[in-house]
């Protein structure tokens, strides 16, 4: 036990005499060579901001280039016909979205969310497209059904639509980060 108290009256000498060496050595150069040795310390800390700088622009103008393709691809019309064939992919029975009854809506967010689990992993951003423009009409009807829905019900449902909103943010974040990751210099 008594090394172990010790430790600390040991660091503390060792600091203080790591300390009293410091001001020898500063008390033993120039005025000269300490300017010297701040401006270089000064250089190097400068360059490296310079080098983080770069860095941060760069990953602004690929955020933005990222950004700027995803607002032209939404604004770009979704077709009809894969509309129709996303809505059965990720519905299946459940693909008559405004003839659901009530007691069908929960079953039909479970499968929507099944069906996203497994295949968001191949989905481009066009596919999630997609599969949100499903989600939204999924949402709308249950706007309309919402008060014949029991509290337990609206309660899962509540969790499912996170859940799918949660899985779209993390794939937009992945492909933001792979947009905006700083690619090695090519030499």
């Amino acid at each position: 036990m008594k090394p172990l108290a010790a430790l600390p009256c040991r660091l503390a000498a060792a600091a203080a005499l790591l300390f009293t060496g410091l001001l020898t050595t500063a008390c033993d150069s120039t005025p000269r060579e300490r300017q010297e040795a701040v401006q270089d310390s000064a250089r190097k800390l400068d360059t490296a901001a310079h080098k983080a700088g770069a860095a941060l622009k760069r990953a602004g103008r690929r955020a933005a280039r990222w950004d700027s393709a995803s607002r032209a691809r939404n604004r770009q019309p979704l077709d009809t016909v894969a509309t129709t064939a996303f809505v059965q992919e990720l519905l299946g029975t459940y693909a008559a979205i405004e003839q659901l009854p009530v007691t069908s809506l929960e079953p039909a967010y479970v499968q929507l969310l099944r069906q996203t689990r497994a295949k968001r992993r191949q989905w481009t951003q066009r596919d999630w497209d997609y599969a949100t423009a499903v989600f939204n009409r999924l949402n709308r009807h249950y706007r309309t059904t919402r008060l014949d829905l029991p509290a337990r019900q609206e309660l899962r449902i509540k969790a499912l639509q996170a859940e799918f909103e949660a899985l779209e943010a993390g794939r937009d974040l992945k492909d933001l980060r792979e947009a905006v990751r700083d690619q090695p210099a090519a030499k």
